[in-house]
């Protein structure tokens, strides 16, 4: 595997080269001296990468969920955690390059507007009875996630997962 190596000098980004800093405390004709240059007005960047010749694999890895909204995700014998409860898919189907089926979401601990926030923006719901004051755990219906997922379910009837009837 070839590795590669390129050096140049480039004008700072911080103080777009003149060596000084203008902020919020410096004001009337006052500077200081950039930090991240030291005054130099130039910045030195080194990029060093390795050709690419396919994804490796990762080992350990048993599943794979699409998005984490800020959970601790992992298993828990003790509690009877498994790494499915996170929903997601097999890692082996993730290298098969399946896509995340339809209710892979982390709907045991997220509702779908925190989920889509980050996992698909333009998916999140926009319900008004979703008012979060601050942390989506904070929502009144946070404990009822259950129906906001069914609601999810009936309007978005194409990401809903499959009953067994529905796919036989």
């Amino acid at each position: 595997m070839a590795t590669h190596v390129f050096e140049t000098d480039c004008q700072c980004v911080e103080c777009k080269g003149s060596g000084l800093y203008v902020g919020l405390a410096e004001r009337d004709g006052a500077a200081v001296v950039c930090y991240k240059c030291k005054g130099t007005g130039k910045a030195h960047i080194k990029i060093e990468w390795e050709d690419f010749e396919g994804r490796r694999e990762l080992p350990g890895v048993a599943r794979v969920v699409a998005n984490n909204p800020g959970v601790v995700v992992g298993q828990d014998d003790a509690t009877g955690l498994a790494l499915t409860d996170f929903g997601g898919q097999s890692y082996e189907d993730w290298k098969a390059g399946k896509p995340f089926p339809p209710g892979s979401e982390m709907r045991k601990y997220v509702c779908p507007a925190w989920w889509y926030q980050t996992a698909n923006y333009d998916l999140k719901p926009h319900w008004h009875e979703c008012i979060c004051g601050g942390s989506f755990y904070s929502c009144k219906h946070f404990d009822e996630m259950a129906e906001c997922w069914a609601r999810w379910d009936r309007e978005r009837p194409s990401l809903a997962p499959q009953t067994k009837s529905e796919a036989a």
